[in-house]
C-alpha cells in the first residue's frame, strides 16, 4: 500500500486511522482529508511526537494496511 492509495480512498481509511490513533478526534481526521502532512501534524500535536516519529508512525501504519 502506498500513500496515494490511502489519499484516494481517504473516507474508507478514516476508521482505520481512528483505530490506529485513538487520541485523534473526528475533526482531526476530517481536517487531514488524505493529506499526509496534515495527518502527521495532528499526530505530533496529540501525541507530542517529533516530526520524524510522526512520519515513521504513518509509514508503519501504511505498511500494516
Amino acid at each position: 500500500m502506498n500513500w496515494d492509495q490511502v489519499q484516494g480512498n481517504w473516507k474508507q481509511f478514516t476508521g482505520k486511522a481512528k483505530q490506529q490513533w485513538a487520541d485523534l478526534t473526528d475533526d482531526d481526521i476530517q481536517q487531514a482529508n488524505g493529506d499526509r502532512e496534515v495527518l502527521e501534524g495532528k499526530i505530533q500535536e496529540r501525541y507530542g511526537d517529533d516530526k520524524e516519529t510522526a512520519k515513521r508512525k504513518v509509514d508503519n501504519w501504511i505498511d500494516s494496511l
